[in-house]
């Protein structure tokens, strides 16, 4: 395509694109716009080398002539701008997230990479916050993907924005130190099977926390978990040894980050006892164990009956903090999981969501489009027998209407040369493609939704901390009313174009649309 805009000599003609998507993912009625910072990084760093130029030239046609690779070498962005929405802002089908105006030739070129770019980073910061909706703002949620994830790029984007989109922590490593997001994990079922018995401890003792006194963990344990047998009515010959020499090892290894999985063999007959005596072993030193995880199993009866043998501990014994020792669960959980577990009356505090968040495994992609909507001043509309694929022609003003509520009403498309709407003052809002669907609004409050962010070769924002744009997700989240934020059957949001627009789309649809004949 660039070769035959150049050929034509088309390549400097000025061209306008949006960058939207058509419909909502999850079968949700929002979603959250990510990727920004990564393609403003792509518009900064855009060139091709001389390797770049050398390869095209061995694989385009023979017929490509010398003069279009020398033009190919010295283009940049320098001539392209670029309109966006804020990263982590909530965002719906047909509006523009991006919109570029530049070289026809330079803004095609940037298609395919901006695509990518923006596709899958608000794919997982969408599915990263309806999660967070199902758990509630007190659970902890924490990605757990990378060993599902589509590759190191993809896991890494995963961790990031799943952060950006509510989640409390990462088991990546690499994105926490490239990204500054909290890292959290604990060990594997590999960890407690490796050991067999207490014999192949070879290390049993512990530094009292305050003394400094060296103590040996495995006796205490072992005189706790027959106090303890006794105490809740389990059989201290039905626990594992070995899964007690792993918890040991773990605590002498981790003394202030002692999180133990307790479904290697049976969280009621072994795991729950097993670590309960090696919680009350590092009370004795000094040390409060952090809690379990249970990874299998029917999570919610037994997270409960975990909290309860907590409870009934630290009554017992008098260790408050054992109480509320925190219960992570995992194993294969989605947003369903969730919603069902809160049925339930779990007891858990953090789930670790892995393979269905950063696969994304009830939509894989979210669908977003680049398409032309003006070149030289001249709108220019795609026509489909699908009217939802059919294009809102020409450049665009986006302005989200509140009420005064702070509830957003509508996000209203202008043609450029239109008067913003302005609070208290009545506009006519219409469905750009269904003629009864129309109504006026006075909004409370009215929103640009667009800033500059690429001019001159320069980004012209201020770009926000992660923490930041996870934030805005937040508040962002808030302006919606909770019926276009429910699980089940939400109410779509209202995205509007005015009166003028609407007029002048379907005008400029009946003048490219063909005239039939019958025969």
């Amino acid at each position: 395509m660039a070769y035959a805009y150049w050929k034509s000599g088309k390549h400097h003609e000025k061209a306008v694109f949006d960058l939207f998507f058509r419909k909502n993912p999850f079968q949700g009625e929002f979603t959250i716009f990510a990727g920004l910072e990564e393609v403003l990084t792509f518009l900064r760093n855009f060139s091709y080398s001389e390797s770049d130029i050398e390869y095209l030239r061995v694989t385009m046609a023979d017929t490509v002539e010398d003069e279009f690779f020398e033009y190919l070498s010295s283009i940049s962005t320098t001539d392209v701008t670029l309109y966006a929405v804020d990263e982590g802002k909530v965002v719906f089908p047909r509006v523009p997230l991006m919109i570029l105006e530049g070289p026809l030739i330079v803004v095609q070129l940037l298609e395919t990479t901006l695509l990518n770019l923006v596709n899958y980073a608000s794919l997982i910061a969408t599915n990263a916050a309806r999660y967070r909706m199902a758990a509630g703002r007190k659970i902890q949620l924490l990605e757990f993907g990378l060993r599902r994830a589509q590759g190191p790029d993809g896991g890494l984007s995963a961790s990031k924005y799943a952060y950006i989109g509510g989640f409390d922590g990462t088991s990546n490593v690499l994105a926490g130190k490239l990204y500054n997001i909290p890292v959290k994990g604990t060990h594997a079922h590999s960890y407690i099977s490796s050991y067999s018995s207490l014999a192949e401890l070879q290390i049993e003792t512990l530094q009292h926390k305050e003394s400094g006194e060296d103590m040996n963990l495995k006796d205490r344990s072992l005189v706790w978990r027959e106090l303890l047998s006794r105490e809740l009515n389990i059989l201290q010959s039905e626990a594992s040894d070995g899964e007690l020499a792993a918890y040991i090892s773990f605590a002498i290894a981790f003394p202030t980050g002692f999180v133990a999985l307790v479904d290697t063999y049976d969280v009621l007959k072994s795991g729950l006892l097993n670590f309960c005596a090696v919680a009350m072993g590092l009370n004795d030193l000094g040390y409060r164990a952090l809690g379990i995880r249970i990874d299998s199993g029917d999570l919610a009866y037994l997270s409960c009956v975990a909290r309860t043998t907590f409870v009934t501990v630290a009554e017992k014994f008098n260790v408050e903090w054992l109480e509320h020792v925190q219960i992570v669960a995992s194993n294969d959980i989605n947003e369903e999981t969730i919603i069902s577990l809160n049925e339930q009356g779990h007891k858990i505090d953090c789930f670790g969501i892995g393979t269905h968040l950063v696969t994304c495994q009830r939509q894989p992609a979210l669908g977003c489009v680049f398409k032309l909507v003006e070149i030289n001043g001249e709108a220019k509309i795609k026509l489909s027998q699908d009217v939802e694929k059919v294009t809102c022609p020409g450049k665009k003003t986006v302005y989200r209407l509140y009420g005064e509520d702070g509830h957003a009403l509508i996000d209203l498309m202008h043609r450029t040369q239109e008067a913003a709407p302005e609070c208290g003052s009545r506009v006519l809002c219409r469905h750009p493609f269904q003629e009864s669907k129309r109504a006026y609004v006075s909004p409370a409050q009215v929103e640009s939704l667009h800033k500059l962010y690429w001019d001159e070769g320069k980004i012209q924002q201020k770009l926000p901390e992660l923490t930041e744009i996870r934030d805005r997700v937040s508040s962002s989240l808030q302006t919606l009313r909770q019926d276009h934020k429910r699980n089940l059957n939400p109410t779509p949001y209202k995205v509007g174009v005015t009166d003028d627009l609407y007029n002048f789309l379907h005008d400029l649809w009946l003048q490219n649309a063909p005239i039939g004949e019958l025969f």
